[in-house]
């Protein structure tokens, strides 16, 4: 889809029934389109003793409740509530060289993204010439009031809430015939028409942590990994043995595929972009990224993150990552990252920070711009 720019030519008369309808596109597309506590020694997610007294917590599948309770019944924050002022203390002491990594992509109508989400447009609703020729702002056309022919650039935005680089909140993905997301809330009681009212955008707090880069690729010698490339435990393993780096609790996790170095100014090549998006970690690695070495958010330069198998390959379940981390365990997902920088210099330990748009009823926090400074 080409970005719509309408150029102020709309008759004065349709002004009043534009502003009306776009002010409902844009309303509605918003909103339609723990964990790291559980680490104190002896304690697994569902609060009992770790066998054997080891302090790495293990879940040996799932049920209601692992991974849930550490914050109460009422929590929307998930893993990202470990965060304290000593761990973003202990995060921003990373950084010697004042150098900034800008970990975001530019996106507009044309950019790539994962099918299940909807097109967008970005619609010019006010500039200069618009506003003289349309003359329904009196303190803009008024020679007297504004002798300098003073005017504005304002658009109007129609996107889905999961493009671009994006931080998928908690309540973005559901499961069961009852429709539930993470900590047993429910799409009967906390969904709708107008986005969901239970771990939206705007509970993800501010993040400031320590960022880990495994550059899987790289390890494997290769610009990008081949499509439908499974990411497993030993590639991570391996990644951070070659890397000399490892990962601590209360982490952030960072996976690199390549996938974004096709991403160019808009990410508009769909067909190289979508093969290689199929690279990703599958459930093991996620479970050993969370349960054994306690990351706090896993990411990744891809629109999913997680394996795609490819068309001679079983899928074990649809989307098992996300539903594990997301639904099971409250660790928020990072999606799209550009980390071609990143790893060119071979910066593997770095201070991560994200902040996400405060915009209600929102699944992720969507077109950020994530950096990364060491």
């Amino acid at each position: 889809m080409c970005v719509h720019a309408w150029h102020n030519v709309i008759p004065g008369s349709l002004v009043h029934s534009l502003e009306v309808c776009i002010m409902r596109i844009v309303k509605h597309t918003f909103i339609v389109a723990g964990f790291a506590v559980a680490f104190i020694l002896g304690w697994t997610f569902s609060g009992r003793p770790v066998e054997g007294g080891d302090d790495k917590p293990v879940v040996k599948g799932w049920t209601k409740g692992k991974g849930w309770g550490p914050w109460g019944k009422d929590d929307e924050v998930g893993s990202l509530n470990a965060m304290n002022s000593g761990t973003v203390k202990a995060a921003l002491a990373l950084v010697k060289q004042g150098k900034v990594y800008d970990l975001g992509v530019n996106y507009d109508a044309e950019s790539y993204k994962w099918p299940g989400h909807s097109p967008g447009a970005i619609l010019t609703f006010r500039g200069p010439e618009g506003v003289r020729r349309q003359k329904d702002f009196k303190p803009a056309i008024d020679k007297e009031i504004n002798p300098a022919r003073v005017a504005w650039h304002s658009c109007a935005m129609f996107i889905s809430d999961n493009v671009g680089t994006q931080i998928d909140g908690l309540g973005h993905i559901t499961e069961g015939d009852d429709n539930i997301w993470y900590n047993g809330f429910k799409e009967a009681d906390w969904g709708g028409n107008f986005g969901i009212r239970k771990c939206d955008a705007t509970t993800i707090p501010p993040i400031i942590t320590r960022g880990v880069l495994l550059d899987v690729a790289g390890f494997r010698k290769v610009e990008s990994l081949p499509p439908n490339y499974r990411i497993t435990i030993n590639d991570l393993e391996a990644t951070m043995n070659e890397q000399k780096v490892k990962i601590q609790v209360g982490d952030t996790v960072m996976i690199r595929t390549g996938t974004c170095k096709y991403w160019g100014a808009n990410g508009s090549d769909h067909k190289k972009l979508g093969a290689h998006d199929s690279a990703g970690i599958d459930l093991a690695a996620a479970r050993w990224l969370v349960e054994q070495k306690g990351a706090i958010l896993v990411g990744s330069d891809t629109s999913g993150l997680e394996w795609g198998p490819g068309p001679d390959e079983k899928a074990p379940g649809f989307i098992p990552v996300h539903r594990y981390l997301l639904i099971q365990q409250g660790v928020h997902i990072g999606e799209f990252h550009n980390l071609e920088e990143l790893a060119r210099d071979r910066v593997y330990e770095f201070c991560y920070m994200a902040t996400t748009n405060k915009i209600r009823g929102t699944a992720a926090g969507f077109a950020l711009r994530p950096i990364a400074i060491r």
